[in-house]
């Protein structure tokens, strides 16, 4: 019975530290509508401003991102449309990695 309840505690350990690192990784703003977009005057090659709802948060997009194009065009819905969205940002860099539509 013993060994049956330390095979238990593992497997459960080894399934909550295992998922999706990427996700964990973010921190999600829901519900939220873009404000504005600018070309960053210090790095204008790597990352454009994004600035989140009315309290203005500025965030950054990567140019270098392989998903820049979709991310773009979503900023630029919100913001034309007044379109909200979930937007996950990366955890110490305040770049936004996802924009998801709102369900």
């Amino acid at each position: 019975m013993r060994a049956w309840s330390y095979l238990l505690l593992l497997f459960i350990m080894i399934t909550s530290c295992s998922g999706n690192s990427s996700s964990q990784n973010l921190t999600w703003y829901n519900n939220a509508t873009i404000s504005n977009i600018t070309e960053d005057p210090d790095k204008p090659n790597e990352v454009v401003r994004v600035a989140i709802g009315i309290s203005a948060q500025v965030f950054y997009i990567s140019k270098k991102s392989p998903d820049y194009k979709t991310l773009i065009e979503k900023a630029t819905q919100s913001i034309k449309k007044s379109k909200a969205y979930n937007i996950g940002i990366e955890n110490k860099t305040n770049i936004i990695k996802e924009i998801n539509e709102v369900k």
